[in-house]
This record gives C-alpha cells, sequence and structure tokens, in this order.
C-alpha cells in the first residue's frame, strides 16, 4: 500500500515509533527515523533492518524544536530521495519536570513543555509544508491522544503514582486543531494533514491501572503498540486521498 513512499517519523526509535517504521517497510515504503537520540536511531536501525532484512529504513538526527536542524533534514532527504512523500509527528519531547501533579507543575515548565512538543510539531510541519508547497504534494500525519479529545479518567489513576499531566492536555488538544487549522490553511496545495489519537499503549503500568483502564474499555483494554498501524498505514496510503482535517481516535472504545 506504501511502495517506494518515502516517509519519515519523528521519535522513529521510540516505542510507538519502531512499529511505524515496520508498518512503513511491511508495506514497501522507505521509512527514515527522526530522531534527537542518534545512537538509539542508529541501533533501531540496524536492528530493525535486520529483522525486516530490508534496507528501506534510514536514519537521520532531527531536533524538531530547530529550524537548522529541520532544514538539514529536508536538504538531506531531497538529495537522496529527491522527495519526501510524509511527515508522522510522532516525536515525544519534554523536560525532566514533566509529568507531575497539577499544583505542582510549575509555569516554566508548563510553557517549556508546550513549547518542546506542540512547537516542535508546529515548527516541523511548517518547514515540511513549505518543501510539500514546493513539491505540489504532501501528507503530514499528527499523533494526538484521546486526552486530545476527552476529559482525563482521573480514577483510572487511584492507588498509582501516575497521573494525566495537564501539559498533555493541553499539546493534544493543541494538537487536534493545529491539524484542523493545517488542513484548511494548505487549501490548494494538496498537501493533506490528519491526526491520529491512540488509546493508552502498554509500557508495564501498575496492574491496578491496567484493571481500572480496562473497565473503562468495550474489549481488550490498554492497546499494544502495532494496534496503530492499520490505521496509520491507511492514512499514508493512497486509499486515504479525500480524508483531510481528521482525527481519527483508535482506543477500543474508551472515550465513548
Amino acid at each position: 500500500m506504501l511502495k517506494d513512499k518515502i516517509v519519515v517519523i519523528t521519535g522513529g526509535a521510540g516505542l510507538i515509533g519502531k512499529e511505524f517504521v515496520k508498518a512503513v517497510v511491511d508495506n514497501a515504503g522507505i521509512a527514515v527515523i527522526a530522531d534527537i537520540n542518534e545512537e538509539l536511531g542508529k541501533k533501531v536501525k540496524k536492528n530493525l533492518s535486520e529483522e525486516l532484512n530490508t534496507q528501506n529504513i534510514d536514519f537521520i538526527k532531527l531536533d524538531i524544536t530547530s529550524k537548522n536542524s529541520l532544514t538539514e533534514c529536508i536538504g538531506y532527504l531531497d538529495n537522496k530521495y529527491k522527495r519526501i512523500d510524509a511527515l508522522v509527528n510522532n516525536a515525544y519531547p519534554r523536560n525532566k519536570n514533566y509529568g507531575r501533579h497539577f499544583f505542582e507543575v510549575e509555569y516554566e515548565d508548563f510553557i517549556q513543555n508546550l513549547g518542546l512538543n506542540l512547537g516542535g510539531y508546529f515548527t516541523t510541519s511548517q518547514q515540511f509544508a513549505e518543501y510539500f508547497k514546493k513539491q505540489k504534494y504532501g501528507n503530514i500525519i499528527n499523533i494526538s491522544s484521546i486526552y486530545g479529545v476527552v476529559a482525563p479518567k482521573f480514577e483510572v489513576y487511584d492507588n498509582t503514582a501516575m497521573t494525566m499531566p495537564v501539559e498533555y492536555a493541553a499539546i493534544k488538544s493543541g494538537l487536534i486543531h493545529l491539524t484542523k487549522y493545517m488542513a484548511k490553511y494548505f487549501k490548494g496545495m494538496n498537501i493533506k494533514v490528519n491526526a491520529l489519537s491512540p488509546g493508552g499503549i502498554f509500557d508495564h503500568q501498575p496492574e491496578a491501572f491496567l484493571e481500572k483502564y480496562k473497565e473503562k474499555c468495550l474489549n481488550k483494554g490498554m492497546l499494544n503498540n502495532s494496534d496503530l498501524k492499520g490505521t496509520l498505514v491507511y492514512l499514508l496510503s493512497d486509499m486515504s486521498k479525500y480524508v483531510n482535517g481528521q482525527n481519527i481516535l483508535v482506543d477500543d472504545g474508551f472515550s465513548l
């Protein structure tokens, strides 16, 4: 479904990013891991290339908050492949104080985390969209969250040290509206922009949390990172050619 498409995945060395890389390669595309962690990114490229027996995985170091880094990334890809078909905004930058409870969050941390994440998504989209405009086509997929759509269900965090960070709610809800803004702004440029909003992804969370979370779902509960692949491939493929400005939820009914 993605034959020979050049797909850039920011945060491609992470938990979800690695599955996105696999999905692109499994569908005959070329996956570019764009990650700020060069050592990890190169390791993931090597491991996945061996696992999938493919040469269709590339790596480039990228800081999504740096215009210079983005310019270098786009220049490298254009020089090597002569085109870029799609951007998947999947990176998850945050500072060391991210994830504190509401009354413990400092103004500086709130602003910095919104800048790193939402600001990074904006800058990355802006720079790639400029390239897409000259190229006369492009595709941007923003990875948002159900917590960009619905209010947190704080009760699922009872008896754990976990919470749903306030910065996360602001970032992900803002990202969904940014998706719609860009889709409208790019009218006539043949650049489509959509969001994919997952439910919770299993990452060895406490059992108490997993049980309460599953009670809010319809069948499975927490998703595996591989459960998002089908929707991603659909949005990257020509089958979704006229799906634009939308937010697709993959959450086993958690948001209902």
